[in-house]
């Protein structure tokens, strides 16, 4: 694992450390801000600031970043599904925070996010819009929101002109889900959508509008 996602988790998601791992990031901290201040040490030793604890020192008696390493295995090994990893949907590399909206490697902002769509498959309705079947993963999609396929590698922000919910035919077969309709795309398009649907890719849905 990477110094980049140790310290992500360390410093966003603290709340998943134990008492005794919160006790000796504490000692460590302020062990090293005292390092040219004896007496502020002595002082913070007594508040119990910087433990003396044997329980406590001895996470630390190694190097600080085999310290931080281990307590990110266990929660990892724990309560992953506690752990956000804020993604770029682009290029897949990990945001500053949990809580940014642009990739500070690739540049591509999600600040108008709205949703998450899962496609299952893709078809098209005679005299009708092409639809993408899946699932919503997170948020909520409505009309007039904006299908962003970058992930997909087609450079388009296609218009949703319309939603088709329950059972509809799929290649003569019913299916329980939501259709997402467009008429933004080229007969081309279409058949590079049905290609990449079999890998059930997840696309961002946003909105026009700053949120």
């Amino acid at each position: 694992m990477d110094k980049e996602t140790i310290h992500y988790i360390i410093t966003y998601f603290s709340n998943l450390m134990t008492n005794r791992e919160k006790l000796a990031l504490k000692s460590h901290m302020f062990t090293y801000k005292t390092s040219d201040n004896p007496e502020m040490r002595k002082i913070l030793t007594k508040r119990n600031w910087i433990s003396s604890d044997p329980e406590i020192t001895s996470l630390l008696q190694n190097d600080y970043d085999e310290f931080e390493l281990k307590i990110v295995q266990r929660i990892m090994a724990e309560t992953p599904e506690k752990v956000f990893f804020n993604n770029c949907s682009q290029c897949n590399k990990l945001a500053r925070t949990p809580y940014a909206k642009q990739c500070r490697f690739c540049g591509y902002s999600w600040h108008n996010l709205v949703a998450k769509f899962k496609i299952d498959s893709v078809f098209q309705l005679t005299n009708r819009s092409f639809y993408m079947l899946g699932e919503i993963v997170e948020g909520e999609i409505n009309p007039y929101q904006l299908m962003d396929l970058t992930v997909l590698g087609l450079h388009k922000k296609i218009k949703i002109e319309s939603i088709e919910l329950g059972d509809k035919p799929n290649n003569g077969k019913p299916w329980n889900g939501i259709g997402l309709g467009t008429n933004e795309l080229t007969e081309e398009d279409k058949l590079y959508l049905k290609q990449q649907s079999f890998l059930h890719p997840i696309i961002n849905i946003i909105t026009t509008q700053p949120i």
